[in-house]
């Protein structure tokens, strides 16, 4: 008997010590774990992401604030943990098997900076967002926001016409004035600053530029249609002490900016930053008797005021910008009256003024929970002569936003909801005929947003805007964001915009010849539907990392104020759409670490993009139907050496010459040449200074007779506006940086 139960004691024994080791081998191969407030232990966290560091792999806290991880999943013994409102923690976990972590309430709505190596494709974002970085920015001469897209497939920057100089950007197929622009996510640079804005904001005031393709969020306007670009302007708290960057080209331009910030005391920080860019050569490297680039100087002055205190932060900041351009034939005379003038030139002088603040509040103890008003006004005037025409304009502005945030229940059910109120007032001049007009436009806006952690985000949001001249004005826009795997992720966006047009300013390029302005009727507000995806694919070959991303959107116009060149070959015809007009966009881009220090990315767009123009359904004037785009980039460790080419295949583009019979077949109508472009720049870096060499238009491209009759500037043939290709040819350019942290 006793030999009986002493074996049954074993048995117990035995089978005690296998559950055990099971358990232990069990929590051994997991790490579990709770997130709770530093400030008061006793609160859980729920819906906190945890994840392995440098890994995808994470999970969020429960109703309980608990959670549990893999440690199969770790790349390191380290977990990044995070929580809307409050200041991320990285813990390191050797050794053990559940801890807890106390995360500190963020003071105010700081954002949150992980250092490291940026995806230039976003996995986190609702909406399909490409960044570009400061390392970017510095690929290329970037002397200001026109030339920050140089290295970036998403955005396209054309010149507008062969004399004034003027750029704009595309984006899905539609010009610019269809995309939103924003500097720290207040509108900017809009209505009649429209034909210079790319020139407006230098590339040492920038910090990064988000590329948002489809529909944003409606808490920023209605007026995005085809996407939003949002330049995020260097901070006070984190920029350089000093940043100093000199340029100079081989056709005699020179630039030289100056940034300084500081901290005042613990609460205050400020940012004064300095851009001036001097032209006075004129050159004609293709002998046609006009300037290659229009001739003259700006002077730019920002700054920015930063105030941190507890739960609030403030930010108060003022720019002043003054411009002079010359340009047209090489003896053309600016002081010269226009009716003693022989000779063909234009002339611009702008003075700009513009000024933001930003303010908000977290509420104590709810640091999910807040509310700021952002407020901004704009006055923006200019005289200008084209030929024998003058223009001349004035445009003063005012936006203010209240915008709350909170929960439902926990972080995974978020909204955002508030007020907003537009004023605009523009005066202008074209030869006597006076466009003028005051928007009015009160509005009231709400978000959305359901994220369980885990693969799926859908932000919601409407708008509604009370127009004193175009009525009542809804606006819906729905954002999806699912995450088929931790690599792949499927994107869809759909909503409305509106905007009103300002056909002279978003037109100069058709002053620029002797097409008369012609305006039908009344026009009404542009309104239009976006819809499209995207796929991104993040992957690995050779243990080097890629991203592969293709997109597809489709933009249709309930109506649009069409600039008609086609019917009527000696004007431009304005009048609201009478029939379709659409544009598809299809983008798909590669990007891979060929080598450690060796990037490359290719992409490839198509665009289908037509208007109706009176009865007939014609491909858009100006649009590349195929683009190719390659980029290869170079850097040495610690990048003591850098060195950066790209190059662009654009295919055919139709034209709206003047020589046209307007009844030909679009199949018999001027295209374009196919050409191609290369840029290049190296860098090589010290301890505080960067020297850089480059040259764009590597190959030397130029567009033949870009100026349609330039030995008769006053007379009906002549027309500078379709430019579609390089007019300058090869520029060689030098320059320095010194920055002092």
């Amino acid at each position: 008997m006793l030999k009986y139960l002493s074996e049954h004691k074993v048995l117990a024994l035995f089978i005690s010590t296998l559950l055990l080791s099971s358990a232990s081998l069990l929590q051994a191969q997991h790490l579990t774990g709770k997130v709770v407030d530093k400030a008061n232990p006793s609160q859980p966290l729920v819906g906190a992401n945890v994840i392995w560091l440098q890994t995808d792999k994470g999970t969020a806290t429960d109703a309980s604030g608990k959670f549990t991880l893999s440690l199969s999943d770790a790349a390191k013994p380290v977990v990044l943990v995070t929580y809307v409102g409050y200041t991320p923690d990285t813990i390191s976990v050797a050794g053990r098997s559940d801890i807890t972590v106390a995360l500190e309430a963020a003071k105010g709505m700081t954002e949150v900076v992980i250092e490291g190596e940026k995806e230039r494709h976003s996995a986190l974002t609702p909406t399909q967002t490409q960044f570009i970085t400061t390392s970017d920015l510095e690929k290329s001469a970037c002397c200001n926001l026109a030339e920050s897209f140089e290295t970036n497939a998403a955005v396209e920057v054309s010149t507008t016409d062969a004399v004034s100089g003027a750029k704009q950007i595309q984006m899905l197929g539609l010009d610019g004035s269809y995309t939103l622009l924003t500097t720290d996510n207040i509108p900017a640079l809009r209505g009649l600053a429209t034909p210079y804005r790319l020139n407006y904001l230098s590339g040492t005031f920038i910090e990064s530029i988000d590329i948002i393709k489809g529909m944003g969020s409606v808490l920023n306007g209605y007026e995005s249609i085809s996407g939003q670009v949002n330049v995020t302007l260097r901070d006070p708290e984190k920029a350089q002490r000093l940043y100093m960057n000199l340029y100079g080209n081989s056709l005699g331009r020179y630039d030289a900016n100056l940034n300084l910030a500081g901290s005042l005391n613990k609460k205050w920080s400020t940012i004064l930053m300095l851009h001036t860019d001097q032209l006075q050569h004129r050159s004609d490297r293709n002998h046609d008797g006009f300037m290659d680039l229009a001739t003259g100087s700006q002077y730019n002055v920002y700054n920015k005021w930063k105030y941190v205190s507890g739960d609030w932060v403030a930010e108060f900041g003022l720019t002043a910008l003054q411009e002079q351009k010359v340009g047209g034939q090489l003896d053309f005379d600016e002081n010269t009256p226009k009716e003693e003038q022989p000779h063909y030139g234009i002339k611009s002088d702008v003075d700009r003024l513009a000024g933001h603040t930003k303010t908000s509040y977290t509420f104590a103890g709810k640091p999910y929970q807040s509310i700021g008003l952002i407020t901004s006004a704009t006055h923006h005037k200019f005289t200008s002569q084209y030929g024998l025409r003058d223009y001349d304009g004035e445009q003063n502005s005012a936006n203010a936003r209240l915008i709350f945030q909170s929960i439902i229940g926990d972080t995974r059910h978020t909204y955002k909801t508030g007020l907003s109120y537009t004023f605009e007032d523009y005066s202008e001049n074209l030869n006597d005929s006076l466009f003028n007009r005051r928007e009015i436009v009160p509005g009231v806006f709400g978000e959305y947003i359901y994220s369980n952690t885990h693969n799926l985000t859908v932000v919601a949001g409407a708008r509604l805007d009370f127009h004193n001249l175009y009525g009542t004005q809804f606006t819906p826009r729905l954002n999806v964001k699912y995450d088929i795997s931790p690599r792949s992720i499927l994107r869809f966006a759909t909503g409305t915009g509106f905007r009103v047009s300002n056909i002279i300013a978003e037109n100069t390029a058709t002053l620029v010849s002797s097409r008369r302005f012609v305006v039908e009727e009344d026009l009404e507000a542009e309104k239009a539907w976006n819809i499209g995806g995207s796929f991104t694919h993040y992957f690995e070959v050779a243990g080097r990392p890629g991203t592969f991303v293709t997109d597809f959107y489709h933009t249709s116009f309930i109506n649009q104020v069409v600039a008609d060149m086609y019917t009527m070959p000696g004007s431009v015809l304005f009048y609201n759409l009478g029939g379709r007009s659409y544009a598809n966009s299809f983008q798909a881009e590669l990007q891979y670490e060929v080598l450690r220090g060796l990037t490359a990315k290719a992409a490839y767009k198509y665009y289908d993009v037509k208007t109706s123009y009176k009865d007939k359904l014609w491909q858009k004037p100006m649009i590349p139907e195929h683009r190719f785009f390659v980029n290869i980039g170079f850097a040495t460790p610690f990048e003591k050496w850098r060195a950066d080419l790209t190059t662009q295949f654009f295919g055919l583009m139709p034209l709206a010459t003047m020589q046209e019979d307007h009844n030909q077949p679009l199949e018999h109508k001027a295209n374009s040449d196919r050409f191609a472009t290369v840029n290049t720049q190296v860098t090589r870096a010290f301890k505080r200074w960067e020297v850089y060499l480059g040259a764009e238009n590597l190959l030397n491209y130029r567009q033949p007779n870009p100026i349609y009759g330039a030995n008769e500037p006053f007379n009906a043939g002549f027309d500078a506006s379709m430019v579609w290709g390089p007019v300058t040819g090869r520029v060689l350019y030098a320059g320095l940086r010194f920055k002092l942290d």
